[in-house]
This record gives structure tokens, sequence and C-alpha cells, in this order.
């Protein structure tokens, strides 16, 4: 019965667009409906045979030049075609015949926008919202969304989402909208308060209890978050994205084995996915099970193998482990991505050194420095180096150009003291001494290892008791100064 209806229908329409034909070539005499050439345009316009269609439309106008159906259809056709102002001019005539017809406001909205007239399309749009009710008007209020987030106005997208909720509490379509532009516009009081409201009438919309959960969690209120997400999946334990989330929750409280369970449950619902195994390596790095941390790191590279960021994180497993040569691997198809990434030279050099490997690892430091001049660690990293593989001089000129970058830290004193003390050139290691020791006597410590018996020196005592006397002298003065109670 349908292949019969299906076959009597495109019958029919073949021999409509002959009649068509014979009327355009001047051999027809007849008469088409309105309704019929609807069908003709529509006919063409599903193949995307615009030109067609518009000649259809021409030609139905020119037998019912009042229709302000064949004019919505030929402004239809014209926005198609990008003949905006010719498309508005014939929807500003359809409109006295049509007044408050959806099809004619979505579009003279579309006419607005693409002739960027974003805020008639949206003035428009606001005042048809208050004359329609029901449907229509929520679907006046997601065109009205649609319109702003085009001319990034989110601002009043979050409004329209509010207000159709306020039409329709559980419209699936806003709840699952405005979740994200809550974060998006850091409303996200506003979106408890509101998502309150709707629970308190609808307390199994498990989509309310996950957007209250969300915006708990954007005010980094977790544990609050953690309970909502639990009752969105008391009502749909399949809710994976609320896994998702409540596994973050868990690793901002540094909960790492709840963490754990979460996303592992994500895992169970859905497919692997590079991001979730990488977060479970995360928290598994952070409980130092390392071997849980590499594998699952392992399945996240498997999953993105372009990712270099996860194979350093496998390297830095390793390294954790002091296990120096297995940790070269990883890190090596890191930086055939990323060749000179700082963090990843940084570790490069790390291992090398340790190897004993001191003129590699050198020139690992040197490439961070490079990259990044500004590098504390980078910088400190070299300068240790150089130091243990006796290379003195080197070492205080990196100290000294350390300074320079680094509007003279304390650190880098304390190692240009430690490079002169070992050259022999005690004066001018007290100098950067002292120095040092004016600024920051905490990072003094971090040389001891590197210049043997540096505290059996009497000048270098000599300079740290005044440097302590200074600061006793300090305190005192301080807590003369202070006032006391009436």
């Amino acid at each position: 019965m349908s292949n019969f209806s299906n076959r009597r229908e495109r019958e029919e329409m073949q021999q409509l667009l002959k009649m068509y034909q014979g009327l355009r070539n001047g051999r027809h005499q007849g008469f088409l409906e309105e309704e019929e050439f609807e069908r003709i345009i529509d006919y063409f316009d599903d193949k995307d045979e615009l030109k067609q269609a518009l000649e259809a439309a021409e030609t139905g106008l020119y037998q019912f030049p009042s229709s302000p159906v064949l004019m919505l259809k030929k402004a239809d056709l014209l926005l198609c075609c990008k003949q905006y102002d010719e498309a508005l001019s014939l929807i500003e005539q359809a409109e006295p015949f049509c007044p408050g017809d959806p099809t004619t406001l979505v579009l003279k909205t579309d006419a607005y926008l693409a002739l960027e007239m974003p805020d008639d399309a949206g003035a428009l749009l606001e005042r048809a919202v208050s004359e329609f009710e029901g449907d229509e008007k929520l679907e006046l209020l997601f065109d009205l969304c649609e319109v702003y987030d085009d001319y990034e106005d989110f601002e009043r997208v979050f409004d329209c989402l509010v207000h159709i909720l306020h039409e329709d509490p559980c419209n699936e379509e806003a709840l699952l909208k405005i979740c994200f532009w809550a974060d998006q516009t850091g409303r996200c009081e506003e979106s408890i308060k509101l998502h309150q409201r709707i629970i308190e009438d609808f307390p199994f919309c498990e989509l309310a209890w996950f957007n209250l959960a969300t915006a708990f969690q954007g005010l980094k209120l977790y544990e609050k978050a953690i309970d909502a997400y639990q009752f969105a999946l008391a009502i749909d334990e399949k809710l994976d994205i609320a896994y998702r989330n409540m596994g973050d929750a868990h690793i901002r409280l540094r909960q790492y084995r709840l963490a754990i369970e979460n996303l592992e449950k994500v895992l169970e619902l859905g497919r692997p996915e590079d991001v979730i195994h990488e977060a479970i390596g995360h928290c598994y790095h952070k409980l130092e099970d390392y071997v849980s941390a590499r594998l699952h790191y392992r399945k996240a590279s498997q999953l993105n193998s372009t990712d270099s960021r996860i194979y350093y994180k496998i390297a830095v497993t390793y390294c954790k482990e002091q296990r120096w040569e297995q940790a070269i691997k990883p890190l090596e198809q890191a930086m055939r991505m990323h060749r000179l990434q700082p963090e990843y030279n940084l570790l490069m050099g790390e291992c090398k050194m340790e190897q004993g490997k001191l003129k590699e690892a050198i020139q690992f430091f040197s490439n961070v420095v490079r990259v990044r001049p500004k590098n504390v660690a980078g910088r400190q990293a070299l300068i240790c180096c150089l130091i243990k593989a006796e290379f003195y001089h080197d070492a205080l000129e990196q100290a000294q150009h350390a300074l320079q970058a680094t509007n003279g830290k304390a650190l880098f004193e304390f190692y240009a003291a430690a490079a002169s003390f070992l050259l022999g050139q005690s004066k001018q290691a007290l100098l950067y001494l002292d120095g040092g020791l004016k600024k920051n006597q905490k990072d003094f410590r971090k040389i001891l290892s590197l210049v043997p018996g540096l505290l059996h020196k009497q000048p270098v005592l000599d300079i740290i008791n005044k440097h302590i006397k200074l600061k006793k002298q300090g305190g005192g003065l301080r807590s003369q100064q202070r006032p006391g109670r009436s």
C-alpha cells in the first residue's frame, strides 16, 4: 500500500512539473493552484536546485502576487542565495498578510543576522516572545539564544535559558545548555538557586541535580557537588558524565581512590578515552603506585599517540623510581614531537646527569635556558651540572647570566659564590655570599653539597654570624614597634 502511494505521488508530481514547464514555455493554457506552486518550489528546493525553485516562486507570484506563503518561500530562497536585502524587503511585504506568523519571524531574524543587524534581530524576537505561548514561545526563546550566542552576548544567552526553564522547568534542551553557560558566564550562584527551585517541584529531574552539582563545582564547593552528583546518579545510574565530573571533584579534594572508582565507572559505561585513562594514571601517580600509573598512561598513549605529555608522564614515573635508563625511551618519544619543550629537556638532563653523562646533561639543560631564560629550575640545573663536571668558569658565567635574567635572585648569588670558591676566588666568593645572605638566607643550604667543607671556612662563618645577628636585631626592633594594648 505504501509503495503504491509513493508511486502515485511521484506520478502526480511528474504531471505537475510537466504542466509547470508547459506554462513557462507558453504551451500550457491551464491554471496552477497556489498550493501546486508550493509543491513545485518544495520539490526543487529538496533537490537543492535553488535556481529552479526561485524561478517557480517568481512564476507563482506572477499569478498570485498577494500570496504571503509564496512571498515567504521566495524570501527563504533569496536568503540561501545571499540576496539578503531583497529577501528582507519581501518578508516585510508579506508581514501585513500574516501578522505574528512564526515563520515570518524566523526568516526576518535570519535576514537581520545576515545583514549584521543583531540588535534588530534580538529586538524583534524579544517583542515576539510576549505575544506567543507554549511551544511557539519556547521556540522563539531558543532562536533568541542563538542570536545572542552568534554575537557573543553570553549573559543574555543565560537569561533566555532561565526564561525557558521558568516556562518549562524540565526542558531537556535548556537544562543541557544552561549547565555550560552558567560556567561560561560565572553565574553559578544563580544557577544553584534556579535548579534548587526546579528540584523542589521536580525532585526526580536528574539533569537539574546534575546542573546543581556543576554549579557547586564551579564555585569549588566540591563536597556539595559530589552530594548532588550522587542524587543525579540515584535517578539515572548510567549518567556517565556525572561519574566523570565527580571523579574530577574527588581529585580536587585529593581523594584519589574515590576518584579512581568514579573514573573507572566512566570507562565501564562508555568507550575508552585517553583523558580518562590519563586522569586515572594521575591518581595512581599521586598514590605513588607508579606501576598502575604507567599502565593507564600507556593506555592513554595508545588512544592518543600524538600527545607528547603522556609520554613525559610515563618518564616521570620511572624517575620517581630512580629508573633513569627506562625513563629515557618515553622521553625520547615525547621529544620527537616537541624537541625543545623545556620540561622534557629538564627531565632528560636529570636522567643523563644521574647516569653520569654530564656533557649530554649540560646540552639538555642549556636547551631549557635558551628557550626560557628566566626559568629558575633550568638555570639552577645547568649551573649544578657544570659544577659537577668541574667546568667552574662556565658555572660562574652562567650564575652571572642568571643573576641578570632573574633580577638578582639570591639563589644565583650563592651559586656564583660556590663557583668562585671552587675557582679559588675567595674575595669574590665572599662578596657573592654576603649579597645572597642579605636577600634570602634559606637558599644558602642548596650549595653546601657543591663545595665540600664550606662551613669549615672561618670567613664564611663570620659572614653567616653577622647576618644571624642582624636578623635578631631586626626582630628586636620590630617587636619594640608593635603597638601595646591600651
